[in-house]
């Protein structure tokens, strides 16, 4: 009791900054159609294109014949989500959804933050580090998949099998939340979060392929993807149109990219970048000698900035997981990644100028968008390139880090506490 009345001030705090700054996000959302929010490019994705997708899922198929379904089968659920409150349009059902799960978000970085020795920063960055984004988190299926993501980081102390399971849903969502199992401590608890994780995921996936017709249809859609404007081989290219360069932007497979000469080549230089950034991270897995509670944050945070940053799409929604996966970051006071969590903010920050107040110059390849985008991917390949050194040291023999191999308490054999947060 004690704790809950020194903690009480900080939670009430965060929970007014939460409703302060969602009323705020869901008022620019209703004024989407402003100039400088986008013209009504943010809540289009939402209305137009997930309502299109929703009514062919509703059907039991995927969108086999639109290459604009790029996603796993399990954001067809997602997407199907909205049909729990039909006496609501499928817009406001979505959004309300989005603002039901970051606010569960917000409250399991809030009670992992208020236990002894744990820290309400977390809480404190991701329930103001959102907005930063303005409406546009609300109109995505992002915050959804980030909150497998830290559902399954949270629950490792406490279950591997529920961290195994969150981490098979996140996957089965949109592939990336496979990447925070990557840290998991070594042994027992590994073999388990990862069994789970491959069990769970196996099974669902048969069931999807079961309930819907052409179920891998969205790899079609992903290999024919060239190099996205807002990438790091964007920006270059961009920068290129300078210089001479003859390319130009074409929006294709949901996203505006650069076509022309040379295209090629950058994305084959992207894919060997995501190549060494495996290796990578494979080399940390092999060489790391310590772990404290903070190191499967640590490397969730690492391995999603290294894969965000190579890779040849860089949404401005992708803000939205490493803000999740640095809140994560900063519950533990043991954590490498503190200035890292500070470079995302500013990323987001950045994100917004890009997308979708400036994105007309961004376009057109104009000095301003130029020049934001060079500043945007500049912080991201330096949050990346510092996150992974700050990893790799605190993990090593002359880390300054809490050795712990394995969570105090497993509740694998305690069903009825396996996806506590409490």
């Amino acid at each position: 009791m004690n704790r809950l009345r020194v903690n009480s001030g900080p939670v009430l705090g965060v929970t007014a900054l939460w409703l302060a700054t969602r009323a705020v996000m869901l008022w620019l959302l209703t004024h989407d159609n402003a100039p400088l929010l986008g013209g009504g490019t943010v809540s289009r994705e939402v209305s137009g294109l997930y309502g299109y997708w929703y009514g062919v899922l509703a059907h039991g198929s995927f969108p086999a014949h639109d290459m604009l379904w790029q996603y796993p089968p399990g954001a067809g659920v997602v997407l199907l989500a909205p049909r729990l409150l039909p006496w609501l349009p499928y817009f406001q059902a979505f959004v309300l959804l989005t603002l039901a799960m970051d606010a569960l978000v917000t409250t399991a970085l809030t009670r992992v933050g208020g236990r002894p020795g744990r820290s309400l920063l977390g809480a404190a960055l991701w329930t103001g580090g959102l907005p930063l984004l303005l409406h546009l988190p609300l109109a995505r299926y992002d915050v959804q998949v980030t909150a497998l993501a830290v559902l399954s980081l949270l629950a490792l102390k406490r279950s591997t099998r529920a961290c195994g399971v969150f981490g098979a849903l996140g996957a089965l969502v949109k592939v990336w939340p496979a990447l925070v199992l990557l840290g998991t401590p070594p042994g027992p608890s590994t073999r388990r979060a990862w069994g789970w994780a491959t069990a769970v995921g196996a099974a669902l996936l048969g069931a999807l392929a079961v309930s819907f017709d052409h179920p891998l249809s969205f790899l079609r859609g992903q290999g024919g993807r060239g190099v996205q404007i807002e990438s790091l081989g964007g920006t270059v290219l961009n920068l290129a149109r300078h210089a001479g360069w003859p390319g130009r932007a074409r929006y294709q497979y949901g996203a505006t990219e650069l076509v022309g000469p040379h295209v090629s080549a950058v994305v084959t230089a992207s894919l060997t970048l995501t190549a060494v950034a495996l290796t990578l991270l494979v080399l940390w897995r092999m060489q790391a000698q310590r772990w404290s509670e903070a190191t499967p944050y640590d490397a969730a945070l690492s391995a999603v900035l290294l894969f965000t940053v190579t890779s040849r799409v860089i949404s401005p929604q992708y803000m939205i997981w490493l803000l999740g996966l640095a809140g994560v970051c900063l519950t533990s006071r043991h954590t490498s990644q503190r200035p890292v969590a500070a470079l995302v903010l500013a990323a987001a920050a950045l994100t917004t100028l890009v997308f979708p107040m400036h994105y007309t110059e961004v376009v057109e390849g104009a000095w301003t968008g130029c020049l934001l985008m060079l500043a945007r991917n500049g912080i991201l390949a330096a949050a990346a390139v510092l996150s992974f050194v700050r990893l790799w040291r605190s993990t090593g023999p002359d880390g300054k880090t809490v050795q712990t191999t394995e969570p105090r308490t497993d509740s694998d054999r305690l069903p009825d506490r396996a996806l506590s947060l409490s």
